[in-house]
């Protein structure tokens, strides 16, 4: 990097304006007040909603495997968890296999769920005027901001 690039670069790199981070932190705070109100009618809390989306595409699954999915550990995992088990949404069980593994699976109710659940991604997008390529093209640059984050 050039001494010019590096002068302009420190100009500018404490001003909140400029920065990347603030700029995701403000849309993913602003994602989850629009996301509040369409799962307040299923009861869930956008991380609930996270986990259900797993399950309902998986139907079962490892709390490890389940916390590798979305990016939490089992601190936070458990108890969010547990108040889903206590919504009777889902079971958490032993494996067959091997007891020290906690095996997730949906309960009926929180099979029937994912019928209620599936207007929320079109009432979504209803709230965002962008267009679908411009909005794909984003979550594949959050998701490769992720990646190299992870490394």
């Amino acid at each position: 990097m050039s001494d010019a690039s590096k002068d302009k670069l420190q100009s500018f790199s404490l001003s909140l304006d400029k920065q990347l981070c603030f700029a995701l932190y403000s849309a993913s705070n602003a994602m989850g007040r629009a996301y509040r109100p369409l799962l307040e009618k299923l009861d869930l809390t956008y991380l609930q909603y996270i986990v259900m989306m797993v399950l309902w595409e998986q139907r079962r699954v490892s709390v490890k495997q389940l916390g590798e999915k979305v990016h939490l550990d089992s601190g936070t995992l458990t108890p969010l968890l547990k108040r889903l088990e206590a919504k009777g949404l889902v079971v958490r069980a032993r494996s067959e296999q091997d007891e020290r593994v906690r095996v997730i699976s949906l309960s009926d109710a929180g099979q029937a769920m994912r019928e209620q659940a599936l207007a929320i991604p079109t009432a979504m997008l209803c709230q965002v005027d962008m267009p679908l390529e411009e909005l794909q093209a984003l979550k594949q640059g959050c998701e490769h901001l992720l990646s190299q984050l992870l490394k």
